[in-house]
């Protein structure tokens, strides 16, 4: 076993401090107050458009957005002036809204679960096979399931079949 297994579990939250010690920290700080922002000024937005719209930067007294439709670049630019009045009402000295349209989409997508493989005709086969095999034969399945036993002497199970060391 090497040393690096051997060592406790660090907590995340060291883990996060030590990400943000010093100026190597800088980019992950910055992100996170970008983030804190975007939650602050998009619920003043309509809700159709906060929906497709995401503070990207604020540069100097720009704020920067992105949309993923060009419908959304429209809807944003007229939102402006409130947008701006918003951000320099919590403290930001800001003059202008730049909107850039992506392809991308503006927030991480979370694989869903996915669909199983059909299985071929074949391989179908193989497997009733299988599961046929493990099945008790005859009359010792009946008399199992009454004793609650299987052949091995252990107790039945289900889905589980006694382990044979050999």
């Amino acid at each position: 076993m090497s040393a690096s297994h051997s060592l406790p579990p660090t907590p995340p939250r060291a883990v996060m401090d030590a990400l943000l010690a010093g100026s190597g920290g800088d980019p992950i700080r910055r992100a996170l107050w970008l983030d804190a922002l975007d939650q602050r000024l998009r619920p003043l937005l309509p809700p159709a458009l906060a929906a497709h719209a995401r503070l990207a930067n604020v540069d100097g007294v720009r704020l920067v957005f992105l949309v993923d439709a060009p419908v959304w670049h429209a809807r944003l630019r007229l939102a402006a002036s409130d947008l701006l009045d918003a951000a320099r009402s919590i403290g930001l000295e800001v003059g202008e809204v730049v909107v850039k349209v992506t392809t991308g989409p503006l927030r991480p997508v979370s694989p869903g679960p996915r669909a199983a493989a059909p299985i071929s005709p074949a391989a179908r086969e193989a497997l009733q096979a299988v599961l046929a095999a493990l099945e008790p034969q005859g009359d010792d399945k009946a008399a199992d399931s009454d004793r609650g036993t299987s052949p091995a002497g252990g107790s039945a199970h289900p889905t589980r079949r006694p382990r044979h060391e050999g």
